[in-house]
């Protein structure tokens, strides 16, 4: 196998052929291509994603609880980012969990801004998608820039997005931090019962039958990711919300030793969830 492979690159990369030997000038074809190559990697390639992540920074909110005779009163969650008319966040459904069931957690709020003292609002859920892991807020105050959602039945593996969020939460201020990512792979989710007595013909059924796709990630994401828009570096459009991490070990070690490997729900399922309220 190793003579199979080395014969395969012999052609491509025989150390016999020197620079001096080689004169692109002769191969204009082969002279575009090279320029193109030093372009593509070049730092210019960076650019849109630095002016899209400057224009949607204001749409990234903090997803949290309050709770006025606590210390600290407020409690971050994970991240979420205004849509439609700008009144509106997406974000996990299981970051909210808590609050959602029991009102005893403090109130639902959205933090924006950044730095130290980030502007609180409250919000209030309107829809839930338990199934996809996605939910609808609604808050209070002025309008926030929001950002446009892409058709995500059209994303490849091989992509390169984005997405931004607060990855470690508030311990270092609040200040949104920006990830690239391949879609690494598009592959089927199903969410098991938490053992095997819980499963029985029924349950295996409503199992494979809610079964659907998700964006397997090489980028990696922290607890505090969950909710971040999986974005395209030129356009902004949103195609996902990132929702889970893989975990290599024990659950502590997902700061010290991250996999690496992260997931993220598609957009379209964003979509159902605003036709559900009222979008």
């Amino acid at each position: 196998m190793n003579g199979v492979l080395q014969s395969l690159r012999a052609p491509l990369f025989n150390p016999f052929y020197s620079c001096h030997m080689f004169n692109p000038a002769a191969f204009p074809v082969l002279r575009l291509f090279i320029v193109c190559l030093v372009l593509l990697y070049s730092p210019f390639c960076q650019a849109d994603l630095v002016k899209t992540v400057e224009r949607i920074k204001p749409a990234i909110v903090g997803i949290g609880s309050f709770q006025k005779l606590h210390s600290p009163p407020v409690n971050f969650l994970g991240t979420g980012f205004v849509v439609e008319d700008g009144l509106h966040a997406i974000t996990n459904a299981h970051v909210i969990s808590d609050l959602s069931s029991n009102t005893s957690k403090g109130s639902l709020i959205i933090m924006t801004g950044k730095g130290e003292k980030p502007e609180l609002r409250n919000a209030t859920i309107i829809a839930l998608d338990k199934e996809h892991d996605l939910a609808l807020l609604r808050f209070e105050g002025t309008a926030l820039p929001a950002m446009k959602l892409g058709d995500a039945g059209t994303i490849k593996e091989g992509k390169l997005l984005a997405f931004t969020g607060f990855p470690i939460g508030m311990v270092l201020g609040f200040y949104p931090v920006t990830h690239r990512a391949t879609i690494s792979s598009i592959t089927p989710v199903i969410l098991p019962a938490q053992n095997a007595r819980q499963l029985d013909a029924a349950k295996i059924r409503q199992l494979q039958k809610s079964a659907y796709k998700i964006f397997q990630l090489d980028g990696t994401a922290y607890p505090g990711n969950s909710g971040s828009p999986l974005y395209d570096p030129d356009t902004g459009e949103v195609y996902g919300v990132v929702n889970m991490v893989f975990i290599k070990g024990k659950k502590e070690s997902i700061l010290s030793d991250p996999s690496g490997i992260s997931y993220a729900i598609p957009a379209n399922y964003v979509i159902d969830l605003l036709k559900q309220g009222g979008f």
